[in-house]
């Protein structure tokens, strides 16, 4: 059995803790996409916005109860918004928590990319470094 390799200077240890950015927007929207009768409710809002929690059951192999509660997580992450029109409830997309997860994405993207070329740069400066797999 070998051993493992050994971690060099460079390697990013694995946080114990978390910044204090728990509850953020980002974190809401995630979980709130992470459902895929989420999602589906997210595009048919989308399309056919303003529409009722019944309108939205319709079609779906869940009842208008287990709509409603996604849609009050979606609610609850700033995705959608509700206006009461008599004893019904319309929904609309909200596109601000949408907006903030995706510049959060396209940092996260910007800061691989930067990584990446750094290593495309190290590696043309290096030619005859050796591949560890070959090695």
């Amino acid at each position: 059995m070998t051993s493992p390799a050994p971690r060099s200077a460079t390697t990013t240890p694995v946080p114990t803790s978390y910044p204090a950015d728990k509850g953020s927007v980002e974190d809401a929207t995630f979980l709130a996409l992470a459902d895929p009768t989420r999602r589906y409710l997210i595009r048919r809002i989308v399309t056919d916005a303003p529409v009722t929690a019944t309108e939205l059951a319709s079609g779906l192999p869940i009842s208008r109860q287990a709509v409603a509660k996604h849609l009050a997580l979606l609610r609850s992450s700033g995705l959608v918004s509700v206006e009461r029109r008599g004893r019904e409830r319309h929904y609309r997309l909200t596109p601000r928590p949408l907006t903030e997860a995706a510049a959060w994405l396209r940092a996260v993207e910007a800061e691989w990319d930067g990584h990446l070329d750094a290593l495309e740069r190290h590696l043309a400066a290096h030619p005859n470094m050796p591949h560890p797999e070959k090695a």
